[in-house]
């Protein structure tokens, strides 16, 4: 047991005192990879959910977030959600899910459905695929990095994704495109969902959120540009599924630096029920519902993933004031 019970009972009780953990997982790869060795693989997330069912009670967040403001949300509440529409959330989680009993919420980014990809998965794959031994990026100022190994590979990625993370939309696209040119990599189409797969999804059980079209980081956007990704995305989706889709996802979803209280404010003007961040700790009854804290405990023994979820238990979230 990861942790007991009890304990758990103690720190997310029942009723009005309640609290609800909501878990945020991106992408359940087949096999494990050294170049993303966070990213968990079908056995340890298989794994995980052992560990969840053990203490947790998992509830749809539609359904847990409801019942948390009405005072009803039973002891031990957790959810599971995912980000972004990886098309493993599909072949490789889905079927995990469904084994454990439990549904998920899939935050979908709908201008990558179709053979998109992700500006993030652009930087990886170039690097990952690229036949030299060595990046020359100097020419668009991110230097140079050697490729002779799987170590020196991760490195590389890992000081170029934040370099390139927070530059205006427009200058990312084309940093990102440029550094898939200079790595002279040939670079995949089918990492992202399908919208038949959306549709899947939702059939088997599972709820569906939005997540912009695009993925943009909101505060580099004027207003114009944000609302457009926010409800854009919203009406992509339920025009896939022919239903309201009433929940969203702040990309990358650090409140203060990644999205403002007047995106909050736009999220709600969308018609969107309730929205989810990247901040840490616990939703309660008094949580604002368009700005719910969601976090992963990615250790890899069931003791410290246990104690994970107790101290993000104790944690005060942030909001975007």
């Amino acid at each position: 047991m990861i942790l007991p019970r009890a304990l758990a009972a103690w720190f997310s009780p029942a009723g009005t005192r309640a609290s609800l953990s909501i878990l945020i997982f991106h992408r359940v790869l087949r096999a494990s990879d050294p170049l993303a060795p966070d990213e968990p693989d079908a056995s340890r997330f298989d794994e995980m959910l052992s560990w969840v069912a053990q203490t947790f009670r998992v509830l749809p967040l539609d359904t847990a977030i409801e019942r948390l403001r009405d005072g009803t949300l039973p002891a031990r509440a957790l959810s599971i959600t995912f980000d972004d529409g990886y098309e493993d959330n599909v072949s490789v989680a889905l079927p995990i899910l469904v084994r454990n009993g439990m549904t998920a919420t899939f935050f979908i980014s709908s201008g990558f459905l179709d053979g998109g990809r992700m500006w993030n998965d652009t930087v990886i794959e170039a690097i990952r695929r690229s036949p030299l031994d060595a990046l020359d990026l100097a020419s668009i100022g991110l230097g140079n990095h050697s490729l002779a190994s799987i170590a020196d590979r991760r490195s590389a990625i890992a000081r170029v994704l934040p370099s390139v993370k927070y530059l205006p939309c427009k200058e990312r696209l084309a940093t990102v495109d440029a550094i898939g040119r200079l790595a002279r990599a040939s670079l995949p189409g089918d990492l992202m969902m399908s919208t038949a797969q959306v549709r899947e999804l939702r059939a088997a059980g599972m709820q569906i959120g939005a997540h912009t079209r695009t993925h943009p980081i909101l505060a580099k956007l004027d207003p114009a540009q944000a609302e457009a990704e926010i409800g854009g995305g919203k009406t992509d989706l339920e025009a896939i599924l022919d239903e309201r889709v009433a929940l969203f996802a702040y990309p990358n979803g650090k409140p203060a630096r990644d999205y403002g209280a007047e995106h909050v404010r736009m999220v709600e003007a969308s018609g969107f029920d309730a929205a989810v961040s990247t901040s840490t700790g616990v939703a309660r009854a008094s949580t604002d519902r368009f700005q719910l804290p969601r976090f992963t405990p990615w250790d890899r023994t069931q003791l410290r993933f246990g104690l994970r979820l107790v101290t993000n238990m104790r944690a005060l979230a942030r909001t975007a004031a």
